[in-house]
């Protein structure tokens, strides 16, 4: 028998009290183990895979050509872009109404599965005008054929939902490994056969096919055709708002590529998109692992304040626990890292990953604004904040370009905060949580990552100029994890010790619940 365990309830906190009480007492040690073991499992089924997947390319990147890869880039410019239309934002829609009824679910379900055939047909329809668009000849099958994906996918969407919704993120790692694993055996068979890029293209198409198998034999759900489409319009329209948000987001996020590249030239762009892989690599791992498991908490929670405000501090401080000193220390190193690794020929990337790496450490923490203005209701609000960003920051790095890639990548430091205030606003409001108690849950990670960037700036003061390269990076690694490690434990302590108990009591949870 499966128990939940609750701890006590702590006295709700007034704006203007400081981050400590926030998180001392659990609100409920039960979701706490939920939401690290989400992390656990998502994030360690994400590494290995990863490091699966970076061994099998290799392989395959022998076995292919640059130009078989490249005839997947180039459909995967307009994929991409549909496949963030193709889940209509039903998964925000049922984790946000819990209480929706098994019809209402189903007739979602049939929606979704509606929208994926469309746009299957759709991609099929202009496979031949994209094809044409790029002069080859090879897209149009590509295309054609990747179509599918979209009906496979939107199969899957639903028990993909209700998964999460029941927060069985172990199920849904499995699933996500099982579908990699297919992959990367059908690309590098069919690569070994000679199919060339299609080995890429029937590897995807597998892997699609097996995640939307596997998700509805974990999670069984009937579905039904949306015939009364007034019975679900209050989720459609939740579904809409995410949509056009993820648009907006893909837009604006997407824009200082294709403005340096028209404006500045493919050299300036070669540089900019090397600096940014660099810089964002951090960010991208660890919010893309937490983004995965805040939707299910946060609509757990979405109803009490204290505790999504609570979940919301705990998840912002431990991101910026590890994305703060990786973004800056990726900074500090560059000058020395980008010619000893890649070649003294991408020395002009260095400026630009630098200020991106910057940008990279203030975008770790925003990431979960928008799950926590959906799931409070406000994701109308969410859309348009995103539609914002989408008009401004393009113009921005369009002004930008005045001072080449670097002047691009300063405009994400100087743009994206502002665009940021409304929904920090809102995001404040929603959590009855002031500015100062947001700042000071923050304070040891940006204490500690200042005091490092100063030990390091010190170090290169009095370590001889001459001493070679790889001495000087490792020095200076060195140092600044010493650095950080020690101001952490000398004058937060309590902090580290806090996350500490979280996790232990977690586990203890975890161990009980199945007794």
């Amino acid at each position: 028998m499966k128990i939940r365990l609750s701890a006590s309830i702590s006295t709700p906190l007034s704006k203007e009290e400081s981050y400590p009480a926030e998180l001392a007492p659990a609100l409920d040690t039960s979701l706490d183990s939920d939401l690290l073991a989400g992390i656990a499992w998502t994030g360690g089924m994400k590494w290995a895979v990863q490091i699966v997947s970076w061994a099998s390319t290799m392989i395959v990147a022998r076995l292919l050509t640059p130009g078989d890869f490249g005839l997947m880039g180039m459909a995967a410019v307009y994929l991409g872009f549909v496949a963030l239309v193709n889940e209509f934002g039903l998964t925000a829609a049922i984790l946000r109404d819990r209480d929706l009824s098994e019809g209402h679910i189903a007739q979602l379900g049939g929606f979704g599965i509606v929208v994926g055939m469309v746009l299957c047909l759709l991609s099929v329809a202009v496979a031949g005008p994209i094809a044409g668009f790029y002069g080859e000849s090879e897209i149009r099958g590509v295309v054609e054929i990747l179509s599918l994906n979209f009906l496979f996918s939107s199969i899957g969407v639903l028990p993909r939902a209700l998964l999460a919704r029941d927060l069985r993120f172990r199920q849904l790692s499995f699933i996500d490994a099982a579908s990699n694993a297919v992959q990367i055996a059908f690309t590098i068979t069919l690569a070994f056969l000679g199919f060339r890029y299609l080995s890429l293209v029937f590897g995807s198409l597998a892997a699609s096919a097996v995640a939307s198998v596997l998700a509805c034999l974990v999670r069984r759900h009937r579905l039904a055709f949306p015939t009364h489409v007034r019975e679900i319009s209050e989720s459609l329209r939740v579904g809409w708002h995410v949509v056009v948000g993820r648009i907006s987001w893909y837009t604006y996020q997407n824009a200082d590529f294709a403005i340096v590249g028209r404006v500045l030239g493919k050299g300036v762009l070669g540089a900019y998109t090397l600096g940014w892989e660099i810089a964002t690599l951090p960010v991208e791992r660890i919010s893309a692992l937490i983004s995965q498991v805040t939707p299910a908490i946060f609509s757990s929670v979405s109803s009490d304040r204290p505790a999504l405000r609570r979940y919301y501090l705990a998840l912002v401080e431990g991101l910026a626990f590890f994305t703060f000193p990786a973004s800056v220390g990726i900074a500090l190193t560059a000058p020395l890292l980008v010619p000893l690794a890649l070649g003294p020929q991408w020395t002009r990337a260095i400026l630009p990953l630098q200020l991106l790496a910057v940008y990279g450490g203030m975008r770790s923490i925003t990431t979960i604004n928008a799950p926590v203005m959906i799931y409070t209701r406000h994701s109308r609000q969410s859309m348009w904040y995103a539609v914002i960003g989408a008009v401004v920051l393009p113009a921005m790095f369009f002004f930008g370009t005045r001072w080449g890639a670097a002047g691009v990548a300063a405009m994400w430091i100087i743009g994206y905060p502002v665009v940021l205030i409304p929904s920090y606003r809102l995001v404040f409001r929603i959590l009855e949580l002031s500015p100062r108690a947001f700042f000071l849950n923050l304070w040891p990670a940006i204490s500690s990552t200042l005091l490092m960037a100063l030990a390091v700036f010190t170090e290169r003061a009095l370590v001889a100029p001459s001493m070679s390269v790889p001495v000087r990076l490792g020095m200076e690694v060195a140092l600044g994890v010493i650095v950080y490690s020690g101001v952490m434990l000398a004058l937060h302590r309590q902090r580290l010790l806090a996350f500490v108990t979280l996790v232990r009591t977690a586990r203890r949870t975890k161990a009980l619940a199945g007794t």
